[in-house]
């Protein structure tokens, strides 16, 4: 049996509406009709939340439906690598920030009198932004594509 066919006799079973469904997942009611009919899919939030309320396993209404199955597994992916895929882009936006500071302190240099030092070194200066915003491009496209691969 299919999820949505288990869910319309689950509901029915409780003689609750889709409306009455709906306003207990706090969800509308063309969502439940949607999920009923096939049409699409609830998130693992809602499967667990129809579980609870109808007092059957995940795992019944998961291996119910091989699609519905494949979903939750494709949007569990989705959450595995945020953190990673975040340092990376806040790594990159520091190699911008220390590009943009070193930009302005050499146009500083050559439009007024002021005279900005680097004193962290030259090579920190002249090629650590260079080197934060590529490691953060291939660390991101690596994770990229471990996501495409799982």
């Amino acid at each position: 049996m299919i999820f949505g066919e288990k869910l319309k006799n689950e509901r029915k079973n409780k003689g609750w509406s889709q409306e009455e469904l709906a306003d207990k997942l706090f969800v509308s009611r063309q969502s439940v009709s949607k999920w009923e009919n096939g049409q699409n899919y609830p998130s693992i939030e809602i499967i667990i939340k129809v579980s609870d309320l109808f007092g059957v396993t995940i795992d019944e209404l998961l291996r119910s439906d091989e699609e519905l199955t494949e979903k939750v597994i494709n949007d569990s992916k989705q959450l595995a690598y945020p953190r990673l895929k975040f340092m990376f882009d806040v790594i990159f936006l520091i190699g911008i920030a220390l590009l943009i500071i070193k930009l302005g302190a050499l146009a500083l240099n050559k439009i007024t009198a002021l005279d900005f030092t680097f004193y962290s070194g030259s090579f920190f200066w002249s090629f650590g932004p260079l080197i934060l915003m590529v490691g953060a491009g291939i660390g991101s496209g690596i994770v990229k594509d471990k996501y495409k691969e799982d």
